[in-house]
């Protein structure tokens, strides 16, 4: 089955034909390094590693894009509040330069244990402030900036289809007045440029055209996703949290600029809920990271066969006890797949079920199913090896690399153990008794499977 997405600019499932042939160039809304990640932001990550094995099993070369929010992110998407880099050094008195770098690292720990694949490029925000400035340059030739006292800002009004993506409703936001206007024209006008404050000097700052300052958050994604990809690309991915502002933010600049809506297909992560049903967020105190599930003894790993289990367009709900699951699934996975022989050939009636799920804008709560009902049919072990190894490409579980925990086990418990099999061997159940016994004072316990 062709491969078919679901576009949340047009809200349809349509078939993907790269722009390029053969070629996908796909850029991911990264991580604000302000604080660690959170496992409902790991989630939209998952969701985008599995759209980039989905191509790659298609036959695509993915240039895949990565950026590091580490300045112009301010707490308020309505471009209010302190620059999330700053306020977490004035909360830890550590620099803003160190905070990004120790919360960089740690995003990038959680990506590989999660099995992420090593995007082709990571972009730091403030390594790109040269082509920032230029991309707002270009957004001020052409008309769409104003000035105020605090900063440049974008003229969204000028802009016809402006907020499509979300399919904001522009003349009641303007009639309800929700969000502060201050200086701006409009309420869904956006910074492009804030100016450090008078008298305060910023860790982060920079001299530009218009005066020493910072850039706004969304400018960042498409100045860096243009030079990467270019003004005209495949697939843009975030949560379903950027859709209403900074993903509607970035294609009306890249409009502006350019003329086009940056990305051919828009595609979103939906929420991890918990109990309560709430979403994950560091800001209502429900937040779990990666290392609290490892505290617990659970393989990252089974996170992300967690994720598999629901769409990517439908929310996740989390508890210890689904979570607990998946670990124990996970866990047999690796046992039947480590037992199993090697030489096989992939089985292609099962390997085409599995492709028509994944094909069908990642539909892997489906493909896990496919998975299932293979393992427990009655193909040779080899052919069961080599077709969930198939599948693994995509699933990411790394199932070739995992092997089984085996004990050290001392050589006069090696001896032991030899004369208790002897003894079974021979029938004489009151020595292999005894032997289990005196293995069992040593601090070794003793399970006879079933011959």
């Amino acid at each position: 089955m062709p491969l078919a997405l679901y576009d949340t600019w047009s809200r349809t499932v349509r078939p993907f034909t790269p722009i390029h042939a053969s070629q996908v160039g796909m850029y991911c809304c990264g991580p604000t390094v302000y604080d660690y990640a959170h496992i409902g932001n790991l989630r939209t990550y998952v969701f985008e590693d599995i759209l980039r094995r989905v191509l790659v099993r298609n036959g695509y070369q993915v240039r895949h894009v990565v950026n590091i929010t580490d300045v112009g992110h301010l707490t308020s998407d309505a471009d209010e509040g302190e620059d999330k880099m700053e306020k977490g050094s004035q909360r830890t008195g550590e620099s803003a330069w160190a905070i990004a770098q120790r919360y960089t690292d740690a995003f990038v720990a959680d990506w590989h244990a999660l099995h992420l694949l090593e995007p082709t490029v990571w972009c730091r925000a403030t390594d790109h402030i040269a082509e920032q400035i230029a991309f707002i340059g270009e957004l001020e030739r052409t008309g769409y900036v104003y000035r105020t006292d605090d900063g440049l800002y974008f003229d969204t009004s000028e802009q016809n289809n402006y907020g499509y993506l979300a399919r904001l409703d522009r003349a009641g936001l303007h009639a309800g007045k929700r969000v502060a206007l201050g200086a701006k024209k409009n309420v869904t006008d956006f910074a492009l440029w804030k100016f450090s404050p008078a008298g305060i000097t910023r860790q982060m700052e920079w001299e530009s055209p218009w005066g020493r300052g910072f850039p706004g958050w969304h400018i960042e994604c498409s100045a860096m996703s243009a030079k990467y990809l270019g003004t005209w690309f495949d697939i843009h991915c975030g949560g379903e949290d950027h859709i209403a502002v900074h993903h509607n933010n970035e294609i009306a600049q890249t409009e502006a600029a350019y003329g086009t809506r940056l990305a051919n297909f828009w595609m979103h992560g939906h929420f991890l809920t918990l109990d309560a049903n709430m979403k994950m967020s560091k800001s209502s105190g429900d937040f779990i990271r990666l290392q609290t599930l490892e505290s617990r003894s659970i393989d990252p790993v089974a996170f992300r066969y967690l994720c598999l289990t629901a769409h990517y367009r439908g929310n996740l709900h989390f508890n210890w006890k689904s979570l607990d699951g998946a670990q124990t699934a996970l866990n047999r996975l690796r046992h039947l797949y480590s037992g199993w022989p090697d030489g096989g050939h992939v089985d292609l009636e099962f390997a085409a079920r599995f492709d028509a799920e994944v094909n069908e804008d990642l539909n892997l709560p489906r493909a896990l199913a496919v998975l299932w009902e293979l393992v427990k049919s009655n193909l040779p072990p080899a052919t069961l090896k080599a077709t969930v190894d198939s599948f693994d490409h995509v699933l990411g579980f790394g199932l070739h690399d995992w092997k089984p925990v085996v004990p050290d086990v001392p050589e006069d418990i090696r001896a032991l153990l030899g004369e208790r099999e002897q003894a079974r061997a021979q029938r004489d159940w009151a020595r292999a008794d005894h032997l289990r016994e005196a293995l069992s004072e040593r601090g070794w316990k003793v399970e006879d499977g079933k011959a």
